[in-house]
């Protein structure tokens, strides 16, 4: 009987043993298709980056061979120099830093708290609100691109950064969409423990809500600060004045100025890249946690 007993065992234990190896090898084998479809993105993804810096590094003359040459030869680094000063692309950069960082700032102070008001206060339609809100997002910006430019026209803002930043201050709805899906996921009882110690309604949100945010605070900052970066529509409309325009705008003057020279072009760009590399590098942490947790709660 336990000779029958001790078979039966080593029989289980034998089919425990080819299922736990056929379970290893095929999570062995799903992460490892995992890892080349992950990799093979990530190639995909940084090929025009690559190929960018190449070309702001050679000779106009490069830039047309076949096959294409990846490893510049020589490599000319003048040619950043040249970009930089063939056109006041200072002043542009300067410019661009006064309208991201002024529409940055806007977009985190009024997001915040319009999606406090809806995370936090009870007000009669607050539901409803929301989804007023929710539904702008649906109306492309070229809709409302001409009665904009009415209004800014007659404030007599047309030829100055104001159009460009003070929009931001009016809390764009994806911006309060995502703050306000990060504050349903903090605990209410924090807020009744500051009531007790006697915080109003301001209080709670400066000094525990937006303690508790710096996640989503960083990502809507990323968001804010690529699209003002970045933008060439707004700029371009408002903008009239040379030593005003924003370095998207500069970057499209080079193929006027330059007669297409694409080494410097692409030496512009690679320039107006680092800039959102760099915020994303320091702050993709922050950035990370902020898409991750913004769809916890509803």
């Amino acid at each position: 009987m336990s000779t029958d007993y001790a078979l039966a065992n080593r029989k289980v234990l034998s089919k425990v043993r080819q299922f736990v190896r056929r379970q290893s090898v095929g999570r062995f084998w799903a992460m490892a298709c995992t890892y080349v479809l992950l990799l093979a993105g990530a190639i995909a993804v940084t090929i025009p980056f690559v190929w960018m810096v190449s070309s702001s590094l050679k000779k106009q003359s490069q830039l047309v061979t076949f096959p294409p040459m990846w490893i510049p030869n020589p490599i000319l680094w003048k040619n950043y120099v040249e970009a930089m000063t063939i056109l006041p692309f200072g002043t542009f950069v300067l410019n661009t830093l006064k309208i991201t960082f002024g529409a940055t700032i806007g977009a985190l102070i009024s997001s915040s708290l319009v999606a406090y008001s809806f995370a936090r206060l009870r007000w009669r339609g607050r539901d409803t609100v929301f989804f007023l809100l929710l539904l702008t997002m649906m109306l492309p910006s070229q809709i409302t691109m001409i009665p904009r430019f009415v209004v800014f026209a007659r404030l007599g803002w047309v030829n100055t950064f104001l159009p460009l930043i003070v929009p931001a201050w009016f809390a764009g709805p994806f911006n309060v969409f995502l703050i306000r899906q990060f504050f349903m996921t903090l605990s209410p009882e924090m807020d009744d423990a500051a009531r007790i110690d006697g915080a109003g309604i301001l209080g709670i949100y400066w000094r525990i809500m937006l303690p508790l945010s710096k996640p989503v605070l960083a990502t809507v900052a990323l968001f804010a600060f690529r699209n003002r970066w970045n933008a060439f529509i707004g700029p371009l409309i408002y903008l009239h004045d040379y030593k005003k325009f924003t370095a998207a705008i500069g970057l499209r003057y080079f193929v006027t100025f330059t007669t297409v020279d694409y080494s410097l072009e692409m030496a512009a760009s690679t320039c107006m890249t680092i800039p959102v590399l760099l915020v994303f590098f320091f702050g993709q942490r922050y950035f990370i946690q902020g898409i991750v947790f913004t769809g916890v709660k509803g």
